[in-house]
């Protein structure tokens, strides 16, 4: 009984790391590969390095971006940091 009185500190704070650390940051991982996955072709986005453009073309992997002078730049789809304004096709 004395040990398990003694390891409670611990495990109450590994409870609390968990629900204040771990469990947000696997929310976001989760919602930032959803956006990725839902990327479209004429989103408007902003890549990790602070590329802004829309998408011009999609690939399995990869993204091209078409930059203000028409310039295409080809990137892996995990560098979208956000997307800006979502393509609205109707």
């Amino acid at each position: 009984m004395e040990a398990i009185a003694s390891l409670l500190p611990f495990i109450l704070m590994f409870v609390i790391f968990y629900f204040l650390l771990i469990r947000p940051q696997q929310k976001r991982q989760k919602q930032v590969k959803q956006m990725q996955a839902d990327l479209q072709k004429g989103d408007k986005v902003i890549t990790i390095g602070g590329m802004h453009g829309s998408v011009h073309a999609i690939d399995e992997n990869t993204i091209v971006i078409d930059v203000h002078d028409g310039t295409k730049l080809t990137y892996d789809r995990s560098s979208v940091r956000e997307v800006v304004s979502k393509n609205e096709q109707a």
